[in-house]
């Protein structure tokens, strides 16, 4: 799933492709909103992981899910 992340005062903003689910993305986020660190965990799916501090996030683009299909698909 692709991730699109809003930074406050950041004109750009950051992308990442993740095997975690838009459900489990915005459960951790409203955890992270309710606990002291205020730390968003996401795990691409490369491995890497990044620690979004929430009190400067803009906003969460969560994408489909499921990646679409390249080229032209002939159906019989």
């Amino acid at each position: 799933m692709e991730i699109k992340i809003g930074v406050r005062q950041i004109g750009r903003e950051l992308t990442v492709e993740t095997d975690q689910t838009a459900e489990q993305i915005e459960q951790d986020l409203r955890q992270a909103l309710l606990t002291d660190d205020g730390l968003l965990v996401i795990t691409s799916d490369k491995g890497r992981r990044l620690l979004l501090p929430v009190e400067h996030l803009g906003y969460l683009d969560l994408g489909s899910e499921h990646a679409r299909p390249v080229g032209f698909g002939f159906e019989d």
